[in-house]
């Protein structure tokens, strides 16, 4: 093999290296919380079941999700454990987790997780999500714009269900309780079914800023479920190897739209 040739290979060796590299980390990560019904009428069924992940969601892609940390439901502002009632699930070589829950009073049902942290080399840091949703039971949903006290959260200023596609969602961003202004918040798709095809990689996740007040809004343009993450370089670090890593923490938030 000539000089030349050789050369020729390893440029083009190290090209794709670095575009698959680059393409595959420019994927957005989400903490995924997806009840079975988010709104559950009087003559529907009482369970719900909840599927706890972390995706890429456009792609349905699995990136495995430990035993969160936290696990459990704000309800009529009592906060209750359910770690324990998780059931480890796989899919290959990835786990996620789900459960039942029984439906029995009125009211606003407000489902929250902190995962353990994941480590993402492509990144080099660690990420943790907080990640949250709702589910309104018989007719009574008040406190759904109230915040629950994550240590990042969204905090929704349209009511987090009963939205047609094309509605608009607006929610305020909150770290350590207080708004965050002119901060990214990256919007995706949960394409489930794969029936969806983003016409190019830069539509995959969408990018919005909040504003002075720290408020986002965005109208969601398909029906489903759409994530919401705000995310933040936490001042804590994890050591890893012998060396302090960042952490990335988010605020993430799923919203069903009809």
């Amino acid at each position: 093999m000539t000089l030349k040739l050789s050369k020729f290979f390893f440029v083009t060796s190290v090209f794709l290296i670095i575009f698959f590299t680059t393409t595959s980390s420019a994927y957005a990560h989400f903490g995924m919380i997806i009840p079975s019904d988010q709104m559950v009428m009087k003559d529907e069924p009482r369970e719900i079941n909840l599927k706890l992940m972390f995706k890429h969601p456009f792609e349905n892609q699995d990136l495995g999700l430990e035993k969160p940390e936290e696990f459990g439901l704000v309800f009529k502002g009592r906060r209750t454990n359910l770690l324990s009632n998780l059931k480890e699930r796989s899919s290959g070589k990835f786990k996620w987790w789900e459960m039942t829950y029984g439906i029995n009073r009125p009211g606003l049902y407000v489902f929250y997780m902190k995962p353990r942290p994941y480590w993402e080399p492509s990144e080099d840091c660690f990420i943790v999500h907080y990640t949250k949703t709702y589910v309104t039971a018989f007719g009574n949903d008040d406190g759904w714009d109230e915040p629950i006290g994550l240590k990042a959260e969204i905090v929704p200023l349209s009511k987090p269900y009963g939205l047609y596609a094309g509605n608009v969602f607006q929610g305020i961003v909150l770290l350590n309780g207080k708004s965050v202004p002119f901060t990214e918040v990256e919007v995706e798709f949960y394409n489930r079914e794969g029936r969806l095809k983003a016409p190019s990689d830069l539509m995959i996740t969408q990018t919005i800023k909040t504003d002075p007040n720290g408020v986002f809004t965005y109208a969601a343009p398909q029906k489903g479920w759409w994530g919401f993450a705000a995310l933040f370089s936490d001042k804590d670090k994890i050591e890893r190897d012998g060396q302090l890593k960042e952490v990335e923490i988010g605020a993430v938030i799923w919203v069903r739209f009809h």
